[in-house]
């Protein structure tokens, strides 16, 4: 059979209620929705660790953090584990990245004076690095930014309004914003190519800040946007919470405007310029796929579009990723598989980005390592539901801070072994397990949610031991099994 094209795309920071839920309505994605039509999309897929590196690490790897162990960003990733760049390229693919992985190199295979151990957000090993989209990087979009006439300013001025209100837009029009510039360089280079490719499309948007060029700055301005839910404040009053919303407040997502508080009327804005910003990405994945069905690809291409992460945008006081909630670890996920019908589909059954890894090898006929934790999604795709498929999901978070390194949360009085939590979601409870003697919080979705810690409820007491128990049972499962599950015999090696 010949060999397909491959468009794995990752949109950054996206919430999957964009799609599935409270913000659907206000978000305008004409361009992901059409594509939903004609693909098969999962309600109920979760990212398995937060912030961007680790959750990269992951959806790249198929394994839980708790085996790849780059748990922050700034942690190295083994370089040993097999990853999805270097599998493909044992089916022929040369994959192209453009964008970021957010890997951070193995300082075990480098000289200490070696550049690659300067910078966290080094590309992936297996792919080729066609277009440099670093955040703090990006020197081809400056560069093209400048040749245009534009006064290009350093970078922690870079996402500054370009005017007195916090919706102001950019100073770059939006045919030369980083998204623009991101899609028309994958463009050109796919324009030429004959056989089949695998491309690894990796929008930063709508990460924050939270600036956008026009319109996009204020087009959901008069939309129906939801207020942000109310912590309580037994919730807020939790150790890791205070650290949480002390360390990230709402003026590192708009930085340079000194006077932003968090308001409702300033909270409102921020959610109305998020999404925009999405709004930009999906006028720009629509170029994709507009170029795919005018150059005949379209059904010679697989599509998988998904995230690394959410967003909390104010959701119980919080911002950003790096905390417990639904809204910073539930991610689209969609793939349009050619050879596939039940086009619209959308499937309910949990999944993980670990799951991503597993179902681009079974889609190119190759072996899944021992090392990766996820499974093909193929089944569910084609209407089946595995014998002992999931009915939980697991995250991760490492909130250690490590003087000189990247942005964590408290670690004061706890080792760095014991700065992190579990949490195991069902699909009515959800347990977050505290290492280090942090207080444990139980939540029930029939009830107030998120808003309400039951952990010390004697009416779910038995619910705590069971959840707790199956936590147990995860780690223990899910244990690194690389080599665990070969034997070396007299008659050879055998893998169980």
């Amino acid at each position: 059979m010949k060999r397909k094209n491959v468009l794995f795309i990752t949109v950054d920071q996206f919430r999957a209620d964009l799609l599935h839920g409270g913000m659907a309505e206000a978000a305008e994605l004409p361009n992901i929705r059409a594509l939903m039509q004609d693909a098969i999309s999962f309600a109920n897929h979760w990212s398995v660790i937060t912030p961007c590196g680790p959750s990269r690490a992951s959806l790249l790897t198929g394994q839980y953090a708790m085996n790849h162990r780059s748990v922050r960003n700034g942690a190295p990733l083994d370089h040993m584990i097999p990853t999805v760049p270097r599998e493909m390229r044992k089916a022929g693919y040369v994959p192209m990245l453009f964008g970021y992985t957010d890997t951070t190199q193995d300082p075990r295979i480098h000289h200490p004076g070696d550049p690659a151990l300067r910078d966290y957000e080094m590309p992936m090993a297996g792919f080729e690095e066609r277009l440099e989209m670093r955040m703090e990087v990006s020197l081809m979009w400056r560069g093209a930014l400048a040749s245009r006439g534009y006064k290009v300013p350093p970078f922690d001025q870079f996402y500054l309004p370009d005017g007195p209100d916090i919706d102001s837009p950019a100073f770059y029009a939006k045919e030369d914003s980083d998204t623009a510039f991101l899609t028309d360089q994958c463009l050109q280079t796919l324009a030429p190519l004959k056989a089949p490719w695998f491309v690894h499309l990796t929008y930063l948007r709508p990460h924050p800040p939270f600036v956008a060029p026009e319109p996009y700055n204020r087009l959901c301005k008069s939309n129906d946007i939801p207020v942000p839910r109310e912590i309580s404040p037994e919730i807020a009053d939790h150790p890791l919470m205070q650290e949480a919303r002390a360390s990230q407040p709402i003026t590192r997502f708009l930085p340079g405007v000194a006077d932003l508080t968090d308001t409702p009327e300033s909270t409102r804005t921020l959610r109305q310029v998020y999404l925009g910003l999405a709004a930009e990405v999906d006028h720009h994945i629509g170029r994709i796929i507009q170029f795919l069905k005018d150059s005949g690809q379209y059904d010679e291409t697989l599509i998988v579009l998904t995230s690394d992460h959410g967003e909390m945008l104010g959701d119980y006081g919080s911002w950003g990723k790096s905390t417990i909630f639904d809204s910073a670890f539930q991610v689209p996920l969609i793939i349009r598989d050619p050879n596939l019908e039940n086009a619209g589909q959308i499937i309910d059954a949990p999944t993980e980005c670990i799951d991503i890894f597993p179902t681009l090898l079974d889609f190119a006929g190759l072996d899944i390592p021992t090392s990766v934790d996820g499974r093909s999604l193929y089944p569910l795709m084609r209407g089946d539901v595995p014998d002992g498929w999931r009915d939980y999901t697991w995250a991760e978070l490492d909130f250690a801070r490590i003087p000189g390194g990247t942005d964590g949360l408290s670690s004061d009085g706890l080792p760095i072994t014991k700065c992190n939590l579990s949490i195991l979601r069902e699909r009515h409870l959800t347990l977050v397990h505290l290492n280090g003697g942090l207080p444990p919080m139980l939540f029930d979705h029939r009830g107030e949610g998120e808003a309400r810690n039951l952990a010390d409820d004697p009416a779910y007491a038995g619910e705590m031991l069971r959840l707790t128990r199956r936590i147990l049972d995860h780690r223990m499962t899910f244990a690194d099994t690389t080599l665990s599950n070969y034997a070396i015999t007299g008659d050879g090696v055998i893998r169980a």
